[in-house]
């Protein structure tokens, strides 16, 4: 299964690992986020409705995660869709897990085609509502992935037409298309961090979800 939130959890966690954090510990409220930065000493993060989470000492933006910060730290990170989405895949009894964005799609995509097994890509949306950028994204992968594959599913050709049909500005489509996440994240003055989680590749690495942590 391949989670996904583009905005904002996926992106974070991807690019946290990237640069270099030991592991990424998901978890699915704030209060057991509060309670595991108290015990082992780590950075606490996330949000609830695109704010940073009262009690938590940092976001879900991936800016502030770079290198010189997060290296060689656990991150444990709760947010509103993303990591909830990750625990009931768990629940749900999932074989393998991980996690995509735009900024790792490459490693998403290779890592799929390599296993040439069953595949779920799991959208968050919003609050269990669907929404564009997760859309997007699986469309995205599904256009790389397809001649791979046998797809038997409307919802899948629909996602890679629409990706395909907008993939030279995705930016553009969220805002002309009056996405629901693109103004919430606006209005909290977010466009740098929109565009930085549509944009392809740039921490290119797989996190994999084993023993209650994501690695890579």
């Amino acid at each position: 299964m391949v989670v996904i939130d583009i905005l904002r959890a996926t992106s974070t966690i991807a690019t946290a690992l990237h640069n270099g954090a030991k592991e990424v510990i998901p978890v699915d409220s704030v209060e057991k986020c509060i309670r595991l930065g108290k015990e082992m000493a780590c950075i606490t993060a996330g949000e609830r409705d695109g704010k940073i989470a009262e009690g938590l000492q940092y976001g879900n933006s991936s800016f502030e995660y770079p290198r010189e910060f997060v290296q060689g730290k656990v991150l444990v990170l709760t947010t509103t869709n993303g990591t909830k989405l990750l625990h009931m895949a768990v629940a749900k009894g999932a074989t393998e897990i991980i996690t995509g964005s735009f900024l790792n799609i490459s490693a998403v995509c290779d890592h799929l085609q390599e296993k040439k097994k069953n595949v779920i890509l799991a959208c968050a949306g919003w609050k269990d509502k669907v929404n564009l950028e997760d859309t997007l994204f699986a469309g995205a992968v599904i256009s790389r992935i397809k001649n791979d594959f046998e797809i038997n599913c409307d919802a899948s050709g629909m996602a890679a037409c629409l990706y395909e049909n907008v993939q030279e500005n995705l930016f553009e489509f969220l805002k002309n298309n009056n996405a629901s996440h693109y103004h919430r994240l606006m209005n909290f003055g977010l466009e740098k961090d929109i565009r930085q989680c549509l944009t392809p590749d740039i921490a290119n690495v797989l996190p994999y979800y084993i023993n209650e942590r994501l690695v890579i």
